[in-house]
């Protein structure tokens, strides 16, 4: 009965602001998010441990393997056209109250975790691995982890390389690229410089050998 009293009194807070039309469209969507989320976790089963999640229009879930698996805490929200890859032993966890925003990319074949209450902006690309183009094995991928802390903010246009370390509460400025550590409680602001770097790959090194 508290839920349901506490409901109304959101309900009519947003009216009240909002208007009630707007308020009923805003809630309708959400809904529909809520149903998409129940719709994708129904579809992978065996791989999706959640209880209610949101993805609204246009978001999709793809698992490619069955050892991969997603493991969400309540109430996450993906707003429109996220899309969330997952392959091999891919492991991603998402908190409590995660807030995905529109455009997001987030790609994993090892481990991707996001603490709770954590904030992702527009545009957004979270990747736990990089493509090998050097070539020096036989392995497509180099793989890696990407740990977030919880109640932490990352802005519009960030991209997030693997082998990085978020601290909790920690702030990303828009538009960085962010690989390696950062620590609780700091901003992260990216310089960025271009630089051209030559490399050879396996073949290349054996034709001038």
């Amino acid at each position: 009965m508290t839920i349901v009293k506490k409901i109304v009194q959101t309900l009519k807070r947003e009216a009240a602001t909002r208007g009630l039309y707007h308020t009923i469209l805003m809630n309708l969507s959400y809904l529909l998010a809520f149903t998409r989320g129940y719709f994708y976790k129904c579809i992978y089963f065996k791989n999706i441990h959640s209880s209610l999640f949101a993805l609204q229009a246009n978001s999709k879930i793809e698992i490619f393997n069955k050892n991969s698996r997603i493991i969400m805490g309540k109430f996450v929200f993906m707003r429109k056209n996220v899309s969330v890859r997952i392959d091999f032993d891919g492991q991603l966890f998402l908190g409590e109250k995660v807030f995905i925003n529109d455009n997001c990319n987030i790609n994993c074949v090892n481990k991707i975790s996001i603490g709770k209450h954590t904030k992702i902006a527009p545009n957004v690309c979270i990747n736990d691995h990089d493509h090998n183009y050097k070539n020096v094995s036989n392995q497509h991928l180099v793989k890696g982890e990407v740990i977030i802390g919880e109640n932490v903010w990352i802005g519009s246009n960030v991209v997030i390389l693997r082998n990085t370390h978020i601290g909790n509460n920690a702030v990303i400025g828009a538009g960085s690229v962010v690989k390696g550590n950062v620590p609780a409680n700091t901003l992260f602001l990216n310089k960025k410089e271009e630089k051209l770097l030559p490399f050879f790959n396996s073949k290349e090194k054996r034709s001038i050998l």
